[in-house]
């Protein structure tokens, strides 16, 4: 049997891409008939290099789908391809690329994946970064697409204190929008609130996963406690209570990106990728 994250017919194989995009332009990651997606303009780019016949062209498999609006970083995908198409273009492959893909995307590096490399499931974690601007006086006209302008300013010291709560592994129901089969237990390694610059402030967070929504329900939640709408306790009993409330606020998807992906050494990506399909439950959790 073929190590998991790894073609299983004859003839392909596994490229691993590292890219950045602007997502303003573009309704989200994942293709959709009619719209303008960020892996339906990459799919199509890549297609056009390796000389393939398409559409429908090989299907790229993300790090992290990114919603409407969602920027990138340091996104990761990969896509098995035929080898000797790969073979006749590889040395070109970033060149060409980039005079194909308009300028809102990026292809930073494209290669040989290793064995065993799944962008999806080999990953140990991710990192999103959330930048809020809390004092009119200083919105930037020029960061408007990057940046939420928040009529409130933030104590940051309430903020942190309630993100605390998230830190571990829980059942994030609270703050997800529920897939039928998916489990919403995930580890937060790192949620933490900083001013990066007079009026600006940024969350970090970082875990091994997120379910849809989660950072920005999480962020409207620490939003409401920043402005004193909300006590830094409230954000615990929500999380404990392991249901949507109307009073968690989506933020805005405008100002979140993804910066980066993490992955174990070599040796271990196969196992991680066998380890991350199976369903996370709580230990307690019956």
């Amino acid at each position: 049997m073929d190590e998991p994250g790894q073609p299983e017919l004859a003839g392909l194989v596994r490229l691993r891409l590292d890219l950045g995009y602007d997502g303003s332009g573009f309704h989200g990651w994942a293709s959709q008939p009619g719209l303008r997606t960020v892996q339906q303009v990459i799919e199509e780019a890549l297609g056009r290099v390796l000389g393939l016949p398409g559409p429908p062209w090989p299907a790229l498999t993300v790090a992290g789908r990114t919603d409407s609006g969602v920027h990138a970083r340091g996104q990761v995908a990969h896509v098995d391809v035929p080898a000797d198409a790969w073979a006749q273009a590889a040395a070109v492959a970033v060149r060409r690329l980039g005079r194909l893909l308009p300028d809102d995307v990026r292809i930073w590096s494209i290669g040989l994946a290793e064995v065993g490399f799944d962008a999806r499931f080999s990953a140990l974690w991710r990192r999103y970064s959330y930048r809020v601007c809390d004092d009119p006086v200083l919105e930037d006209p020029l960061r408007r697409r990057d940046t939420l302008w928040y009529g409130r300013r933030l104590d940051l010291d309430r903020m942190n204190e309630a993100a605390g709560v998230c830190l571990g592994e829980h059942d994030f129901a609270a703050f997800c929008r529920r897939r039928e089969g998916a489990t919403t237990v995930r580890t937060v390694i790192w949620l933490d609130w900083a001013r990066a610059e007079p009026g600006v402030c940024v969350a970090t967070v970082t875990a091994d996963a997120f379910c849809h929504n989660m950072v920005r329900a999480l962020t409207g939640a620490l939003l409401s406690v920043g402005d004193g709408s909300r006590s830094p306790a409230w954000l615990g009993e929500i999380l404990e209570a392991r249901r949507r409330d109307p009073a968690v606020r989506v933020a805005p998807a405008h100002p979140l990106c993804l910066e980066e992906v993490g992955y174990p050494p070599a040796a271990d990506l196969a196992a991680r990728a066998a380890s991350t399909r199976r369903m996370r439950e709580l230990p307690h959790a019956g």
